[in-house]
């Protein structure tokens, strides 16, 4: 491969570069703050929603600043797929992977040190060498960016040993600029990954996790037969989507049973051959096959904007796992289903991967001492499989074995080397004076990371079980957003939602009418009354609330006249209203073969001046008010928050648990609806069930002690 030429002016202003390198006029939110950061010398963090544009967030600033950007990322086919895009952009771009002879990764290092390179994405695993860092030493780094960074977090959905080394590696370079990024991180990940990277002072971003496009649900299946069933259903309805399994064999079984109801997919694990998994990524990405069965393996660098549906065959192994991967559906902003479907007997197959991931101190040590004995005194080194040292050490999960070898080589105590001619690597001993007796191992750290293994699960578990909580608000505030608006489209806002249709006031007319004058400003004019769609409803959403997404700049929408004209109301509730409106005929959606939203006769009937409709109304007031609060920088201070009185009700509702045998306190009502309840102090039913997550069925069993404190202290 020629690399291409880097040595061409660099353009300085950023808004310059977005465009004469990427094609885009403007950021979208949340990049422009953190490409200032960058820009401006500083340590980041960042962590943005999956379809955020955070690869951009360090590209950008690697095509204005002067030297190299060194990009960490953990697979090969998402780096491949990363520098293919920047190469078919102009930009010079490399990789330096195990798929490279130590001929080619040498030219590729020498064209790096003479600068013909701006990015170049580099395995977490070449770090181990010191021959690949001092000649990293002889290259100057403008910004060392460390993609998916939860992997360097053992607290985190998907930790990987090699990332651990990236702080030793930063450190023997100098500690030039550092950047981190990822798409799901906890607080406590995101803690993690400051003190590891030893961050200077660091700029944090934390955009957003809400997608209100995508509708959240859990389906409680009696078996395989029901799941099967829901999956033809899903891929009858959607077309193209992913199917997420737990295991290899259940990737196999899966796509067996779609293929026989005649559904052409891919199927994609890790046990598959290195050319077959390439194969199967990219006929899914250029669109040749619509439906992927996959593990968690197929994920990272699956940038498809048209999946319209992700479904969950089993049940995850974490929360953060579950939002990652479903937020994989509608990247293009489109409305899109999520559904987890949900037994509880799924939870083996998790419990048995934490056993796996989760050795004992005694499996630890057992595992060192037969590696040290058949080693010999020569320490000739182990090549022996691990299915072999499990049944010697008569440890029954073969997974426990490779996790104590991990563990013992992340403490120092083994080392790993490549084997010539063969793909398994032999493992032998640091020091051979050393026996099992001598090891020091922590055992209060190995409980604390089994102990949290299992609560990921049981978060999983009761977000399953939780039906009245909105599904997103449940996710949002797992990941500390304590301010997200209910989605109105998950499974449990639909069942806790009993509106009747009513015909609407003066200013529901205004706003019903500005919402079709949108759609119809996107359509084309068919003859006979009727409207080619041109547009999809994610796009006309973001249209009508004035987003400032690059792709609605270059299509050109926000030069229409009905550009920002519900702004105010929010796209929580515009997304909500356009459903009904759906329902109730005003518009309709077109599959062609993509789902775009057209005005109907009706429709256009109405935005002429017919009032003569009825819809399900969204709470509007209510909507607008805690979305508009919810922003990233406003705290709610527009509907007073009384401390005093949150208590209040907190304590009513921890009597009422106890008193139904127990229960947690959610099931009575979560901690955003209390909050609500702080804010908006309804003091009669009727304004209640105006929130969302407030049923008929909750309000008759628990809400009048609420009301009735509420009331007295507004008296």
């Amino acid at each position: 491969m020629n690399p291409l030429t880097a040595d061409s002016k660099l353009i300085r202003d950023p808004l310059e570069a977005l465009e004469q390198h990427f094609g885009f006029r403007e950021f979208l939110n949340g990049q422009d703050e953190v490409v200032s950061a960058l820009l401006s010398g500083q340590d980041t963090l960042a962590v943005m929603p999956t379809g955020g544009g955070k690869s951009l967030c360090y590209q950008l600033p690697a095509m204005v600043m002067e030297g190299v950007t060194i990009v960490v990322s953990p697979l090969i086919a998402l780096m491949k797929d990363q520098v293919d895009g920047l190469q078919r952009k102009g930009i010079p771009a490399t990789m330096i992977n195990s798929t490279l002879t130590p001929a080619e990764q040498s030219e590729r290092l020498d064209a790096l040190a003479n600068g013909q390179y701006k990015l170049v994405y580099v395995a977490p695993e070449r770090f181990r060498s010191s021959q690949f860092i001092r000649a990293l030493k002889q290259v100057p780094i403008a910004l060392f960016a460390v993609d998916e960074a939860h992997c360097l977090s053992q607290w985190g959905h998907d930790f990987r040993p090699d990332y651990l080394r990236l702080s030793e590696a930063v450190a023997e370079l100098d500690y030039p600029q550092t950047a981190a990024f990822t798409a799901t991180a906890t607080p406590e990940v995101q803690e993690d990954i400051l003190k590891v990277l030893k961050l200077r002072e660091p700029f944090v971003s934390i955009s957003g996790f809400e997608r209100p496009n995508l509708s959240l649900s859990v389906i409680h299946c009696e078996g395989h037969r029901e799941k099967y069933n829901r999956l033809k259903d899903l891929v009858e309805t959607h077309r193209t989507g992913i199917v997420y399994c737990a295991t290899r064999k259940r990737v196999e079984e899966v796509s067996a049973s779609l293929s026989g109801m005649g559904v052409k997919l891919i199927a994609y694990h890790g046990g598959m051959e290195d050319k077959d998994r390439e194969w199967a990524q990219n006929v899914f990405l250029d669109r040749s096959y619509d439906v992927a069965v996959a593990t968690n393996a197929f994920g990272m660098g699956i940038d498809r904007p048209d999946v319209r549906f992700v479904a969950h065959f089993d049940v995850p192994g974490s929360i953060e796992a579950y939002y990652q991967e479903a937020g994989r559906a509608g990247r293009d902003g489109e409305p899109s289903a999520c559904e987890l479907l949900f037994n509880y007997a799924d939870t083996r197959t998790q419990e048995f991967f934490i056993d796996g991931n989760n050795p004992g101190a005694d499996v630890i040590l057992d595992t060192y001492a037969l590696v040290r004995k058949l080693c010999g005194s020569a320490n000739e080194g182990v090549t022996v499989p691990i299915r072999e040292l499990s049944e010697m050490l008569n440890v029954k999960n073969t997974m426990q074995v490779g996790s104590a070898l991990s563990h013992l080589v992340r403490a120092g105590y083994l080392e790993r080397y490549e084997v010539s001619g063969e793909r398994a690597r032999g493992t032998r001993l640091r020091n051979p004076e050393l026996k099992d007796t001598d090891l020091e191992i922590d055992q209060e750290a190995l409980e604390e990371k089994n102990r949290r293994d299992r609560s990921k699960l049981d978060g999983v578990v009761k977000f399953c079980y939780d039906h009245q909580t909105c599904r997103q608000q449940w996710i949002l505030e797992y990941f500390g957003e304590s301010n997200s608006t209910p989605c109105g489209s998950c499974d449990c806002c639909s069942d806790n939602t009993s509106r009747v249709g009513r015909a609407p006031n003066d200013e529901e007319f205004e706003i019903v009418r500005k919402a079709l004058s949108g759609v119809a400003r996107t359509c084309g004019k068919a003859g006979n009354g009727e409207w080619e769609p041109r547009i999809g409803k994610g796009k006309i959403v973001q249209m009508l609330t004035g987003s400032k997404s690059a792709d609605l700049s270059a299509a050109r929408l926000n030069e229409l006249s009905t550009y920002g004209l519900l702004k105010k109301e929010g796209s929580a509730y515009v997304f909500a209203l356009l459903s009904e409106m759906e329902k109730a005929g005003l518009v309709a959606i077109r599959k062609t073969p993509y789902p775009l939203l057209a005005i109907t006769r009706r429709g256009t009937e109405v935005m002429k001046g017919d009032r003569n409709f009825s819809l399900s109304w969204p709470d509007r007031e209510h909507l607008a008010a805690v979305e508009k609060a919810s922003g990233s920088q406003a705290d709610l201070s527009n509907l007073t928050f009384d401390q005093e009185l949150y208590d209040k009700l907190r304590e009513i509702r921890s009597t009422m648990a106890k008193e139904a045998g127990g229960v947690p306190s959610y099931v009575i009502f979560s901690n955003q609806i209390l909050e609500f309840f702080t804010r908006l102090r309804p003091t009669t039913e009727e304004a209640a069930l105006r929130i969302r997550g407030v049923g008929p069925t909750k309000a008759e069993k628990y809400l009048e002690p609420f009301l009735a404190a509420i009331r007295e202290y507004e008296s």
